[in-house]
């Protein structure tokens, strides 16, 4: 078996968020329709998130259930909808290397439920906060996520909380912010506190949390965390990939390659789940693999400084095993 001594420190870069890089600008538009009867989704809320999930902008479908994202960064975006009595829709939409892209949601209904397209397009937790704490929430995104000004979003994100002490969605998007901002400790503190205002029912602030926790290295407490939000969101790509990281860290590489390929299935075009990826079967000595990988990140994330980097160490693998394996063939 071929090893590639002193590999593992080079290929934790990966673990890094990507730098973003300029290109022409991309458009995301397509429409939302009701899986049932194919009727169109009419004025429910589309939202448009990146990579790691945070809120980019968000806007109605119009009757026709049409919605048109431009003016995006070349990159890797999530579509969601989500409305009371169906299955929260979430897509993932890669627009690294074309220009424009179309994407079809369907809304499929909750187990056991009778829906129409009447439903309510938030949830009735959201609809039950008052209207000002609802308006302070909704400042408190455009400053953040359009207007990228985080330190300016706390106080709306704070105010929405203090006009409504129930309103457990406020207190994550401040957390969320707090991260932003590099304030791990605050941050820590408000998802714990957020999930256990919502009933221990809210599980991306469980996953968050357990994210927080990793990142300090308590990974013990991380598993629980992220388990007890893989529980109520078995299907969240971002909870499956928090649990590989954490099994990685704790050398069960069986168990962390089959979170992060389930990542992977769930979310095939979000790159951080590649640099996951490849550090597993760095650690597994899989290089093939490891290689496949980098191919596809690189797919994904080709001109950053990550991705630069990565370009890097792919070629540096295939002269290792070059120099190790004469006979292994070398693809471009």
């Amino acid at each position: 078996m071929i090893r590639l001594a002193g590999s593992l420190g080079v290929l934790l870069f990966l673990f890094a968020p990507p730098a973003s890089f300029s290109q022409k600008p991309a458009t995301i538009a397509g429409n939302v329709y009701f899986e049932t009867d194919a009727n169109p989704a009419k004025n429910v809320m589309v939202e448009l998130y990146n990579a790691e999930h945070a809120l980019i902008t968000s806007g109605p479908a119009s009757d026709s259930g049409r919605f048109d994202f431009g003016s995006l960064r070349r990159a890797v975006y999530y579509l969601r909808v989500e409305v009371a009595g169906y299955e929260r829709a979430e897509v993932p939409v890669d627009v690294s290397m074309v220009s424009d892209k179309s994407v079809t949601v369907y809304l499929r209904p909750l187990a056991g439920k009778d829906n129409s397209p009447a439903s309510p397009t938030v949830s009735v937790h959201e609809l039950s906060m008052p209207s000002k704490a609802r308006a302070f929430m909704a400042s408190g995104k455009k400053k953040l996520y359009q207007d990228k000004d985080p330190q300016a979003a706390l106080p709306d994100f704070a105010q929405a909380l203090a006009s409504a002490p129930n309103y457990y969605e406020a207190e994550y998007e401040l957390a969320l912010t707090h991260l932003t901002l590099g304030h791990n400790a605050e941050a820590e503190k408000l998802f714990r506190s957020c999930f256990e205002r919502s009933g221990h029912t809210y599980g991306d602030a469980s996953v968050r949390l357990g994210g927080v926790l990793l990142d300090r290295g308590d990974v013990a407490d991380a598993e629980d965390s992220i388990r007890a939000g893989l529980r109520l969101r078995p299907n969240y790509w971002l909870a499956h990939y928090e649990l590989g990281r954490a099994l990685l860290m704790e050398k069960h590489l069986d168990a962390s390659l089959a979170s992060a390929e389930q990542a992977r299935t769930l979310a095939p075009s979000a790159s951080i789940v590649y640099r996951l990826l490849s550090n597993i079967h760095l650690q597994q000595h899989n290089y093939p693999a490891l290689l496949a990988d980098l191919d596809t990140y690189l797919t994904l994330d080709p001109d950053s400084q990550a991705g630069q980097r990565a370009r890097q160490i792919r070629d540096e693998v295939r002269q290792k095993i070059s120099v190790a394996s004469p006979g292994v063939a070398r693809t471009p």
